[in-house]
This record gives C-alpha cells, structure tokens and sequence, in this order.
C-alpha cells in the first residue's frame, strides 16, 4: 500500500466525526524487515531536507503531536527524526502550566519556544492542551483567571479557536509550516497498552492512576478532539488523522507527511556569487602553500 498523506489530512471546514476516522487500516510495510528499511530510507530523505532548511535559512517547520495516552506520541518522534542533526531540532513537552505562565493569556508559554528560521520545532503536546483538556476539565480555567469569570459556553470556546487559527495564519505567513498530528488510537488498544505497561517491569514507569483517571473521559475527549480539528485544520496548517493501533505504520504515515511537506518547499543550498567563489579560491590557494 502506497502511503498518500492527503486521505488522513483533515481539510478545511471539514466537520469531524472521530467515529468515522479509522485507528487501524492496512500495513503500508510488508515485513518488520520491510518497516525497517522504509523507515530508514524515509530518515535519510530527512536528514537531507533538514540541511537544506538549515541552509536556506528562510523557514521553520512546527510538528504538533496531539493524542490520548499510550498513542505512541514519543516513539514516533524518536523513530521519525532519529536522522535528523539535533542542533538543528528541538523537542518541546507542555505539561501543567506554572505559576508564572498562568499568569500570561493561554498561548505564551508555547510561543516562546516557536522554532526559528532554519529549524524544526517539535511539540509534544501544545496549546492544542487548551481547548482538549482544558475544554474536558472547565475547572482548569479557574486558575487561569481568565476575563469571562465562569462563563465557559460555545463562545468561549471559539474565540480561543480563532486565536489558535490566528497564530497560525501568522506564523505560515512569516515562513513557519506548521503540520499537526493526532494519532488516533482506539479505547481497546489503549487497554492493551496500558495492561503491557502494568506486566512489562521495563514499562511501569510509564503509567499512572492518572492514567486510568483520565481513561473514564473518554467520550468528552473526542468530542473535544473532534471539534477541536473541525475548527482549526486550515489549508496552512492541517490536520492529519493518523492511525495509531499500528505503532509502525503510524511512524511511517507521519515519516512521510512530514517530507510531502518539507519537499514542497523546493528549497535549495544558496548560489555562489562571483565575488564569493573568487575569495574561496584566494584561500584555497593560500591552504595550498
């Protein structure tokens, strides 16, 4: 199956039933060998992409991984970018805002650390958190003091859609791509995920009472998912629905989302000016003596 990025895209002003997306299609690889040798092959075409951002120096691209617990935000991103030059990435994790942050409207902690040009940012979690659990769990917003008091209502909820949709456009606008994952998982394999991370010692680490706690609002979870994407995939900065019960072919439908985007920029390494090819042969003949 050949992977095409555009059937898990989510397009403009398209209303989202999460129910009718699926978690789990067809395996784009053959074999584990087979994984292993696209994946590879994907990481390298990446390596190279990255240079040539570094190089041209003109835009900056944003991955935003969204997704329930156990989707495998953190193995995608260590699988896809593992080629990639780590001075030329960062990897931002958002979790409970601080003091001082709830003391700035709900995107600033997240804007500062916006990658510059020449750059890949890479959040795991975002200010997507605001309208997800935060829309999930009102109460949060009584720490945020925020001007509405406790009028929490439709209206709220789409104005900081529109400043979500805002930043974007700005962003795009100043060279920044941006491309936005959620991984879908299904209820029963986030099940099986959590009994492993309970069986497997090597795993325990990785789970909580938190874990289960959160579990229960599963339905609210996607109805929040579900208008979050129908409000904020835009032809600048869309949505995709990936399919997550597969860990590998959800590296790989992500491997190559992320190049569709990055090669669409047709970049290149800059030109040589005369004056500039002349001075490197001066010095080259002085390293020759």
């Amino acid at each position: 199956m050949k992977i095409k990025p555009k059937q898990f895209r989510v397009e403009q002003g398209t209303k989202v039933d999460l129910a009718k997306w699926p978690t789990l299609v067809a395996p784009v690889y053959e074999s584990k060998e087979n994984y292993q040798e696209m994946l590879r092959s994907d990481v390298v075409r990446l390596a190279e992409q990255q240079k040539l951002l570094y190089a041209s120096n003109r835009h900056a691209i944003l991955l935003i991984f969204q997704a329930m617990d156990a989707a495998g935000k953190d193995g995608a991103i260590q699988h896809v970018m593992s080629g990639v030059n780590p001075q030329g990435c960062q990897v931002f994790s958002f979790k409970h805002p601080s003091p001082t942050e709830l003391k700035h409207d709900f995107l600033w902690r997240t804007t500062r650390d916006l990658p510059e040009r020449g750059r890949i940012g890479i959040f795991n979690r975002s200010y997507y958190e605001e309208v997800l659990i935060v829309r999930v769990h009102p109460e949060i917003l009584l720490g945020e003091a925020v001007p509405n008091g406790t009028n929490f209502g439709k209206q709220f909820w789409h104005k900081r859609y529109r400043s979500i949709r805002d930043l974007e456009q700005h962003l795009h606008a100043n060279g920044t791509r941006i491309v936005k994952f959620f991984l879908h998982l299904s209820k029963e394999e986030q099940r099986k995920r959590f009994l492993a991370r309970i069986d497997e010692p090597d795993k325990n680490w990785k789970f909580s009472v938190a874990d289960i706690e959160e579990r229960k609002y599963w339905d609210d979870y996607m109805d929040a998912y579900a208008h979050c994407l129908s409000e904020t995939s835009s032809e600048d900065a869309p949505w995709y629905v990936v399919p997550a019960d597969d860990k590998q072919n959800t590296r790989l439908i992500v491997s190559q989302v992320i190049l569709e985007t990055i090669e669409s920029l047709k970049m290149s390494y800059p030109e040589t000016s005369p004056a500039r090819r002349k001075e490197l042969l001066k010095l080259r003949r002085q390293l020759l003596k």
